[in-house]
């Protein structure tokens, strides 16, 4: 089992920044996928940026130029730096990651979220 726990959230203004983070904790894999995903109020959640245990960043259209996802293997931390935010970027963002491994040969995926940490952006 892994364990995550978000940080960072808040009250911010228009144009401001935040800094979100997500430790991992528990039984890891050494080959996983990570992500933050955002649900706003009547919304789907939704993918923000991921990254992977080979470390090629991904982001979503809406938050390229502003967002940048970064880890921390050693300490088994994802950064989510978000710069610039816009009241419509207001939402719980949610830290998740899945873990890759072969169990008798077949390979197999454990996918784990954290409980959310509320993000604010308003004047």
């Amino acid at each position: 089992q892994v364990q995550l726990a978000e940080s960072g959230g808040g009250l911010v203004q228009p144009g401001g920044s935040l800094r979100l983070s997500c430790v991992a904790s528990g039984s890891m894999f050494s080959i996983y996928s990570m992500a933050w995903y955002r649900q706003a109020p009547g919304k789907e959640r939704e993918v923000v940026a991921r990254i992977a245990s080979g470390g090629s960043p991904d982001y979503a259209d809406f938050v390229k130029g502003r967002f940048t996802i970064s880890k921390d293997d050693a300490r088994n931390t994802m950064v989510l730096q978000m710069n610039s935010l816009k009241p419509e970027d207001t939402a719980v963002y949610y830290c998740w990651r899945r873990d890759y491994y072969s169990d008798h040969g077949a390979q197999c995926e454990n996918d784990y979220w954290g409980q959310g940490t509320q993000v604010t952006v308003s004047s």
